[in-house]
């Protein structure tokens, strides 16, 4: 259910969804929107009264998503001189003609993703490079991320996970503990690794806690104590996920 509400005077875009959770969950949206989850018992008003409450942190947040965007401006075509998000960093692209399509990290005196590409003119190409190459990296991070915390999780008999990946729109990762797959954001390229290495622990956690209880929690506390710090430093890269 979609309306428009106004919080401190500034008209937001908000999502109502009814759903089986016990609270009521508020998430905002890099896109300036909001989305909030509710039961069907709780009251539109009850609802509407937490929105308001919440009125502050959400503009703070709408307006972190905004200079975020400004910072790093994001081309679906992949042009020379844009800036993407790349583990956290604003790197520029540099593309130019050559006989392979490839991307290449460059780190001199500056950082940058060098684009070769056959046809430069070719928006559609770059895009599939680009993208490609990112994917492939967002693959191996994480992987590599996964490997090392699977140790502290063998010791409770869970074998080692299958690991997928593929864009999503709410949320950083999922578990599936009883056919033992975890499936990542691949959107998660864009984020520090120390927020890749959040995403991972939260993940394998809820092999031993499917829910979001106080004990899942607190065995995520054990592996990542600052999980905190970094689930809210995710904020600035949008909600692809909720993790």
């Amino acid at each position: 259910m979609l309306r428009k509400i106004i919080l401190n005077g500034r008209e937001v875009s908000c999502e109502l969804e009814r759903k089986k959770v016990k609270n009521v969950n508020l998430r905002v949206r890099a896109d300036g929107s909001i989305y909030v989850s509710a039961n069907r018992r709780v009251s539109e008003e009850f609802i509407m009264g937490f929105i308001l409450s919440k009125a502050d942190f959400i503009l703070r947040a709408i307006d972190r998503y905004e200079r975020f965007a400004e910072s790093v401006p994001k081309s679906d075509y992949y042009q020379d001189g844009d800036k993407i998000s790349f583990l956290g960093r604003a790197v520029r692209l540099k593309v130019i003609c050559g006989s392979k399509n490839r991307v290449r990290h460059i780190c001199n005196e500056e950082e940058f993703l060098l684009v070769e590409v056959k046809d430069v003119e070719n928006a559609e190409l770059r895009k599939r490079t680009v993208e490609k190459w990112l994917r492939e990296i967002c693959v191996e991070t994480v992987n590599e991320e996964c490997r090392k915390i699977y140790p502290l999780f063998e010791p409770f008999g869970i074998a080692y996970p299958e690991i997928r990946f593929r864009h999503m729109v709410s949320r950083w990762g999922s578990c599936q503990p009883k056919r033992g797959i975890l499936t990542f954001n691949t959107a998660l390229i864009e984020t520090p690794i120390e927020c890749v290495e959040y995403v991972a622990a939260h993940e394998f956690t809820h092999f031993l806690h499917p829910d979001h209880s106080a004990r899942f929690y607190a065995c995520l506390a054990q592996i990542v104590p600052d999980w905190k710090e970094r689930r809210k430093k995710m904020e600035r890269y949008g909600v692809k996920g909720r993790r």
